[in-house]
């Protein structure tokens, strides 16, 4: 009988031991890496007269870390620029409002976003196939602003892709 009591003493001390322990595991994330994930959607049937059009821009975000206001940074590839001065190579957009775990950037802000980005490249003469990555900031994010500043506020991964500029300027 006393080897009974101990048996089932130890055995409830060895499953009091496993609960705390399981208690102290810290439970896996549901969801890893930056608060927002990007896709480009399809591209517009009808082109911008700027030169470009960029891709309506799709996110799906992490419910515990929604962001109101955020801002569409647009990092591009300069090597193909021919300037002895210093280039920029990122455009920071104002902030737009963003809701819900899922949804687009609005159409019209992408519109503007392809001006402004039409007008940039048109001012360093690039013309044909470009470089550019997309991602999304925190509105905080001042501008200008430099690259260890968007770091520090960017709330999605950078989403890559090439487009097609026409440069409508003919002077260069």
């Amino acid at each position: 009988m006393r080897k009974g009591i101990l048996f089932a003493i130890a055995g409830v001390v060895f499953l009091a031991g496993c609960q705390n322990q399981a208690a102290n595991t810290p439970a896996t994330p549901k969801w890893k890496g930056p608060a927002y994930r990007l896709a480009f959607g399809a591209a517009p049937a009808k082109a911008n007269p700027a030169g470009i059009t960029l891709p309506a821009i799709k996110f799906t975000a992490n419910p515990d870390a929604l962001e109101r206001r955020v801002d569409l940074v647009v990092q591009i590839d300069t090597s193909g620029v021919k300037s002895e001065g210093q280039v920029a190579n990122e455009m920071i957009m104002a902030p737009v409002n963003v809701s819900g775990a899922e949804g687009a950037l609005p159409a019209d802000y992408l519109e503007d976003a392809s001006k402004d980005l039409a007008n940039m490249l048109a001012s360093y003469c690039l013309k044909g196939k470009i470089k550019i990555q997309v991602a999304l900031a925190s509105s905080t994010l001042m501008t200008p602003a430099t690259n260890a500043q968007v770091e520090d506020k960017r709330v999605s991964d950078w989403l890559p892709m090439e487009i097609v500029f026409k440069n409508p300027h003919p002077k260069c």
